[in-house]
């Protein structure tokens, strides 16, 4: 079983270290141990990386969030000489199976985009420095941060070199950054990303492949002074961090259980049962009880958990295929945190949280995995719970006639109308609708008001109504129905239809990037037995199917 938590002590390839003079500057360096791979069967040569390197740096990010918000920049180096990082590991993905290295993909553009994310809604800003040779992966990452920086010592170069090579895309948002981000030319990002020995200093700086470049003997100086001039675009205020405890997880046989949240997995139907749980007693209403709380306060603790409880089904649960989303508790309850989070948001911690509530729900939105929400008895889907609701593929709604008490209710906050934009940049609620403003704007008129299940369908808020004669049977047939048909299929039909309106460079990478990265991972030419990614390293050469599909 992969699992995701770790901690500094546990570290195998990353460093994270601050400089007492210069506070506001973090420094995450790679160093990478080539025998501490995740799994057995190959060597981390050249600073390349794999699964568990990018859970070290999630976790860093994480803490630097969170446990350090006097930091405002972050610079990210390498330990070894003359290395910044050659990419993700090719003999790993070579041994790996198909599941895995798309599994590993997504997890490394998550990690990837939520450096862009914390830069652009939180102030922490990064600053690449590259102090050697850079190739896939590797220039990736950099492509991630806000500015790199290039040492100019004529041998150390930018590379894309994974089709000219291996046969495959460069898999975490190299393509797309390129032109998106950077607004390189289309031609020669042609010509870059099928140069496999790729371009040094001058000419990355000329055709905008990195935004500043120095000689050996000044290249540390001029990082010192980009990472201060980063931080002075940060308005992270900070002060006193909050320490993020372990999670507190049990796995067994029936899934996975925390706190707050709680997965049941039933095998032979396929299906994972998420349950996750309003506040409950009194919570803190006043800045300060918060900052006491920490990681134990509710829209925290629980984020982490139901962001560590997808990861772990995405992960070692492969063939469970759909998530039935439920809730349980005080719908009001959910709606005072939302009002909480509201009153405080410009507070640096409340402003990190609701950052991490935005990054698991986008995670929930890119999982290859058909999602049911099921609004019964007991459930409370109000404010930040319905944004679950609005993630799902298909939602059910039990009807209850004549007993306002036990029938389940919505309620929108603010909450639903932009703090939480999806990787399209709009509100769950307007991509519903496709982004047509009149729907929206009857969904914000019930703001403050209990709404039973035929008001909600009438809103077109849910999918289905059916009444307590019919609910059993419905969503019975409904998960027997979806469970039954292709999971390929059903992986890109989610995909294509979650997100309305027009793309962005987020929704650019997990749509069309990981679409055709994951049929090249199919296809001979990269993993057959004469395929680029198979033979590369054994001095033998690729045998291509010409082709063009």
């Amino acid at each position: 079983m992969i699992t995701y938590d770790t901690d500094p002590s546990r570290y195998a390839h990353w460093r994270l270290s601050f400089d007492g003079q210069t506070p506001h500057v973090a420094t995450l360096t790679l160093d990478i141990q080539e025998d501490r791979g995740i799994k057995p069967g190959y060597k981390l040569k050249l600073n390349s990386y794999d699964l568990g390197v990018d859970m070290e740096l999630h976790d860093a990010v994480q803490r630097i969030r969170f446990e350090h918000p006097e930091v405002k920049t972050v610079v990210i180096t390498s330990g070894k000489s003359r290395m910044f990082c050659s990419g993700a590991n090719i003999y790993m993905l070579g041994l790996s199976t198909h599941a895995w290295k798309v599994n590993f993909c997504k997890f490394t553009n998550e990690t990837r985009n939520g450096l862009e994310d914390s830069s652009e809604h939180s102030g922490l800003k990064f600053l690449a420095a590259l102090n050697g040779a850079t190739a896939g992966g590797g220039y990736e990452l950099a492509l991630a941060c806000d500015e790199i920086a290039m040492i100019d010592d004529r041998s150390t170069a930018v590379s894309l070199p994974e089709v000219p090579l291996l046969g495959v895309l460069p898999g975490t948002g190299g393509l797309t950054r390129l032109v998106d981000k950077r607004r390189m030319r289309r031609d020669l990002a042609d010509v870059f990303c099928t140069t496999s020995e790729g371009v040094r200093a001058e000419r990355a700086k000329e055709w905008k492949l990195v935004d500043h470049i120095a000689k050996p003997q000044q290249f540390e100086e001029m990082v010192k002074a980009r990472a201060a001039e980063l931080a002075r675009l940060s308005d992270r205020p900070g002060g006193q961090g909050i320490s993020l405890t372990p999670l507190q997880r049990k796995a067994d046989e029936k899934g996975y259980h925390y706190t707050h949240v709680d997965v049941d997995i039933d095998r032979a139907a396929r299906t994972a049962t998420l349950t996750v749980t309003a506040p409950m007693g009194r919570q803190p209403d006043e800045l300060e009880e918060i900052l006491t709380q920490g990681a134990r306060w509710w829209p925290l603790a629980m984020a982490r958990e139901l962001d560590d409880a997808i990861l772990m089904l995405r992960t070692n649960d492969l063939d469970v295929g759909l998530w039935r989303i439920r809730t349980r508790g005080d719908i009001a309850a959910v709606l005072e945190a939302d009002a909480t989070m509201a009153k405080f948001k410009h507070n640096w911690f409340v402003r990190e949280t609701i950052g991490m509530l935005r990054r698991c729900l986008r995670r929930l939105d890119v999982s290859s995995r058909s999602l049911f929400a099921v609004l019964d008895e007991g459930s409370c889907f109000g404010g930040l719970f319905f944004e679950l609701a609005l993630a799902a593929d298909r939602s059910f709604m039990l009807k209850i006639e004549d007993d306002f008490a036990r029938a389940p209710k919505v309620a929108l906050s603010e909450a639903n109308f932009g703090l939480y934009p999806m990787n399209n940049g709009l509100s769950r609620l307007a991509t519903r609708f496709a982004n047509e403003s009149a729907p929206v704007e009857a969904a914000r008129a019930t703001l403050g008001k209990m709404l039973e299940a035929d008001q909600v369908a009438e809103l077109g808020l849910v999918t289905f109504t059916p009444d307590e004669l019919d609910w059993d049977e419905e969503v019975r047939i409904a998960i027997e129905e979806r469970t039954a048909l292709s999971p390929d299929a059903l992986t890109g039909m989610e995909a294509s239809l979650r997100f309305a309106g027009s793309e962005t460079m987020d929704t650019r990478i997990f749509g069309r990037l990981t679409a055709w990265q994951n049929w090249i991972f199919n296809r001979p030419n990269a993993v057959g037995e004469a395929g680029a990614l198979k033979v590369y390293g054994t001095g033998a050469k690729a045998k291509f199917n010409w082709e063009r599909v």
